[in-house]
C-alpha cells in the first residue's frame, strides 16, 4: 500500500524532472494508488453452498502525465502514464511517451489553475484503509444473517436464493502542476447491494446501504430489506399496457437520473451535441417542482471528494432549479472550450473513474460526485400516493438505457421488483416482476413531476461511481408496457 506522502514525493521530484526538459511548456502529473475489495453472497437453501465466497481484491496505482510541449510556432499535448511504478523512472518513462504521442490540439487552452480551497480535509475512514480479511469477510456474513433472519422470521426456509455484494473500496491520489496545483485526496466508501429471491413464488426483492465510514455502514439492514421486499411481492398481478400515473421509488429514480439526465447535463455531451437540453441553457426544461444539483464536498456523502483529479476544489453546482437549466457539469477542458461572456462552468467534476478507482492511465472526464434532487414543496412519502391516488409505485428497474440516442430523450427500461398498483392512495397489489417495461421520453418525466418526498437515501447503481442522494418522486401519464413474462 503506497501512503500519501509517497505520491507527494513523486508528484513534486516529477514536476522538477518534466520542467528542465527541452520544450516543456507546461506540466501536470497525478498518481494514484487504488484497493477494490469484493465478497460476493450467493446463498441457495435448496443447493448445499458455501453462502459467502472468499473477498477478491484488486489494487493498481501509477503515473499520469500530461505535458504542454512548444512545437514551432503551435503548441502541442502529449500524454503518457505508467502502472504499478511511481518511481523517479516511472516518471522518465511516463514522459517520453507524452512525448511521443504529442498532437496539436487547437481546442486546448490551459491546464487547470488552482481554485479556492478544499471543503473536506479528513473525511475518509483509517479503519477502511486498514480493515482485515475477518473483518472483510464478516461484513458479508452480516449480510446474509439480515436476510435470512428475515425469511426465518416469516416462516419461509425453502427455494431461498440470496445474492448481491459487499464492496470496499480505497483511493489515495496526488497532483502537481507547473501552474502551482500541488494537492492529494484519500477517501473510502463501502458498499453492498443484495437481491433476495423466493424461487417457487417468482419474486425477488432488493436492499442496499452505503457509507464512508465502517461506523454506518449497515449491510444487515440491506439483506433484512431484500428479503422483506421479496416476501411482500408474493402474487404480483399483470397490467394492461397504458398511460398510469406514477410513483418512483429511489432506486428507479438513481437509474433514471444517472443513465439519462445527468448524461444530459454534461458539457461532454453538448460538445458531441447528444443532449435533448441543447441550446436550452436557461430555459425551462422540467417542472417547476424540481431542483437538481451535484455537490462533491457533501460531508459524509458516499460521491464526496476533496478534490477532482484536476486538482480543483469540489463543491455545488447548480443545475436544475425550479425546472429551469441553469448549469453544466464540466472539466477544465471544455470549461475552457465552452465559457464566454455569457456564461461559464466551474471545473469542478474532471475525474479519472475507472472499475472503482481515480486511473492515472486516464485523462480527466465529466463525471458526477453526489446527485441531490429536492422539491420546491417537498411532503412526506405516502402524501405522494395521495397525489397520484391511482396508478403504480414502480420500486426497481434495471437495464435503463437511451433509444434513437441521447438527444432524441427516449428511453427504455424493465420493472424487476418491490413494485405495487396505487388505489385510493394506499399500496395495494404487488406487481408482477419482468411483465412491465417503461416507454417513455426523459423530457416528459421531468416536466410531468407533480412532487418529491422529503425523505432521501443515498443510492448508487451497479457500477456507478457516483451516489444519488434519492427521494421518492410521482409523475403524471408515465407509459407502461405489457411485455412477456414467467413461462407457465
Amino acid at each position: 500500500m503506497a501512503n500519501i506522502e509517497e505520491l507527494r514525493t513523486c508528484v513534486r521530484n516529477g514536476i522538477d524532472f518534466v520542467k528542465k526538459q527541452k520544450d516543456v511548456i507546461d506540466a501536470e502529473i497525478f498518481v494514484s494508488w487504488n484497493e477494490h475489495i469484493t465478497v460476493r453472497l450467493n446463498y441457495t437453501s435448496d443447493i448445499p453452498c458455501n453462502g459467502v465466497h472468499e473477498p477478491k481484491s484488486t489494487q493498481f496505482s501509477g503515473i499520469g502525465l500530461l505535458v504542454v510541449f512548444k512545437a514551432g510556432k503551435e503548441t502541442k499535448l502529449g500524454f503518457g502514464s505508467i502502472s504499478n511504478n511511481i518511481s523517479p523512472k516511472g516518471v522518465a518513462g511516463a514522459f517520453q511517451k507524452a512525448k511521443k504521442n504529442k498532437i496539436y490540439d487547437p481546442d486546448f487552452k490551459s491546464l487547470p489553475v488552482p481554485i479556492g480551497k478544499p471543503v473536506l480535509e479528513n473525511y475518509h475512514d483509517p479503519a477502511v484503509m486498514e480493515i482485515s480479511d475477518e473483518a472483510i469477510v464478516d461484513l458479508g456474513w452480516r449480510g446474509l444473517k439480515g436476510a435470512l433472519e428475515e425469511y426465518n422470521q416469516r416462516h419461509f426456509n425453502k427455494s431461498i436464493i440470496v445474492g448481491g455484494d459487499i464492496t470496499i473500496i480505497k483511493q489515495r491520489m496526488a497532483i502537481a502542476s507547473t501552474k502551482g496545483i500541488d494537492d492529494f485526496d484519500e477517501s473510502t466508501i463501502l458498499t453492498t447491494n443484495i437481491t433476495s429471491m423466493i424461487e417457487k413464488e417468482r419474486v425477488k426483492g432488493t436492499g442496499w446501504n452505503t457509507s464512508t465510514h465502517l461506523t454506518g455502514f449497515n449491510p444487515e439492514e440491506a439483506g433484512q430489506k431484500s428479503a422483506e421486499s421479496a416476501i411482500k411481492t408474493i402474487g404480483g398481478e399483470r397490467i394492461s399496457s397504458g398511460t398510469y400515473n406514477v410513483v418512483f421509488g429511489r432506486q428507479p429514480v438513481t437509474d433514471i437520473f444517472t443513465n439519462l439526465v445527468i448524461p444530459a447535463v454534461s458539457l461532454s455531451s453538448v460538445n458531441s451535441s447528444d443532449t435533448p437540453f441543447l441550446g436550452k441553457l436557461g430555459k425551462k426544461i422540467a417542472s417547476e417542482s424540481l431542483t437538481v444539483y451535484d455537490d462533491g464536498a457533501l460531508k459524509g456523502a458516499v460521491g464526496s471528494k476533496k478534490i477532482s483529479c484536476e486538482g480543483i476544489p469540489t463543491g455545488r453546482t447548480d443545475l436544475i432549479h425550479n425546472g429551469f437549466l441553469v448549469g453544466f457539469l464540466a472539466n477544465n477542458y471544455l470549461s475552457r472550450k465552452f465559457e464566454n461572456v455569457f456564461a461559464s462552468f466551474p471545473p469542478r467534476n474532471g475525474f479519472r473513474y475507472h472499475n472503482g478507482g481515480r486511473n492515472h492511465s486516464l485523462q480527466p472526464k465529466i463525471h458526477p460526485t453526489n446527485i441531490v434532487i429536492e422539491g420546491r414543496d417537498e411532503v412526506p412519502s405516502q402524501s405522494l400516493l395521495s397525489k397520484i391516488n391511482d396508478g403504480i409505485y414502480i420500486g426497481r428497474i434495471w437495464y435503463t438505457y437511451p433509444i434513437n440516442g441521447l438527444a432524441a430523450g427516449d428511453f427504455t427500461s424493465t420493472i424487476i421488483a418491490d413494485s405495487y398498483f396505487v388505489r385510493g392512495g394506499k399500496i395495494d397489489k404487488p406487481l408482477k416482476p419482468n411483465t412491465v417495461r417503461i416507454n417513455n421520453n426523459i423530457t416528459d418525466i421531468l416536466n410531468n413531476v407533480i412532487a418529491v418526498s422529503k425523505d432521501k437515501k443515498q443510492t448508487i447503481v451497479w457500477g456507478g461511481e457516483e451516489v444519488v442522494l434519492a427521494p421518492e418522486i410521482a409523475v403524471w401519464g408515465v407509459k407502461l408496457d405489457n411485455i412477456s413474462g414467467f413461462i407457465s
